[in-house]
């Protein structure tokens, strides 16, 4: 560590990796409420926040854990499809609270194009919300609807049946075979947009 007597020791949370403050300075300057988009191994959660002087405010959020509960999903709560329908609840959420732009933050997230976080983007730009982001950033609509998933599933099935029914037992006890991903997305998709009224 340094020794010099001007050196200063970086606040808490930068030594931990947790907030890059010159992105969020910038972030707040512009006074536009944050998408801001998380993930861990088994769920994806999105909020919209709004900094005050006294701290961030939580305008509206959705937690992938609410696909299973409230709209009937069977699959995994932390793949593609599962962010883009937790992508797509926010915006319908944000919707029907009159929040029509956003700035998405992804905090110190590796920023990967076509990856999870942007399919929570795409699912909160398709429910109309306004987020600027770049071109090729955005998953495909197959990758969305998880027919990548599904033919890994078919692939691993017919070389190792028993690697298959060990790596997806959850999503199989829950009644959605993988292979079947892809429809089983549309139903969900569909209930969600009904229970906000709507149909795209």
């Amino acid at each position: 560590m340094p020794k010099n007597p001007r050196y200063r020791v970086p606040v808490r949370r930068r030594r931990e990796q947790k907030t890059n403050y010159y992105l969020r300075r910038k972030l707040l300057i512009s006074r536009i409420p944050r998408l801001v988009v998380r993930r861990s191994i088994n769920h994806i959660s999105a909020q919209i926040v709004e900094s005050l002087p006294e701290g961030d405010r939580v305008l509206v959020s959705a937690h992938s854990c609410e696909l299973r509960k409230k709209y009937g999903w069977k699959g995994h709560c932390g793949n593609t499809p599962a962010a883009y329908l937790t992508g797509l609840l926010i915006g319908l959420k944000a919707r029907k609270k009159k929040i029509k732009k956003t700035i998405l933050d992804i905090g110190l997230q590796a920023s990967v194009k076509q990856n999870s976080l942007y399919a929570v983007l795409k699912g909160a730009l398709d429910g109309q919300l306004e987020v600027p982001h770049g071109d090729g950033i955005l998953p495909s609509d197959s990758r969305i609807r998880g027919e990548h998933i599904a033919e890994y599933a078919r692939a691993l099935l017919s070389e190792n049946p028993e690697l298959y029914n060990r790596q997806f037992s959850e999503q199989l006890k829950r009644g959605v075979k993988p292979e079947n991903i892809p429809k089983h997305f549309d139903t969900v998709k569909k209930a969600i947009l009904e229970s906000f009224g709507g149909k795209k």
